[in-house]
């Protein structure tokens, strides 16, 4: 998907646990004022601190009136979130709403 002017496409490590959150965060803040399209189409496991922090990001962004959506999620990834009762539905690209 071509990236809209400004974006910043981020990746998301493979493993996302307490060791990664920290770097997570860091990750995200560094790309704040730009708007960011996530890409967790590599995610094999997902941790909930690495979720809030996702989901914090989400907020930031939305109240900076920038956009943050995933381009990519990985099917580990959407079931990790769907088990703990995260929705993001509404974060998805166009392309990859179901």
């Amino acid at each position: 998907m071509p990236s809209k002017k400004g974006e910043k496409t981020i990746s998301l490590a493979a493993v996302l646990d307490l060791n990664e959150a920290s770097a997570l965060r860091g990750t995200l803040m560094g790309a704040r004022g730009s708007n960011v399209a996530i890409d967790a189409s590599g995610v094999e496991r997902i941790g909930t601190l690495c979720v809030q922090v996702i989901m914090a990001a989400a907020k930031t962004w939305d109240e900076d009136k920038l956009s943050f959506t995933f381009s990519k999620v990985s099917d580990a990834f959407q079931k990790t979130m769907q088990v703990i009762g995260v929705d993001i539905s509404h974060l998805l690209a166009k392309e990859i709403r179901q």
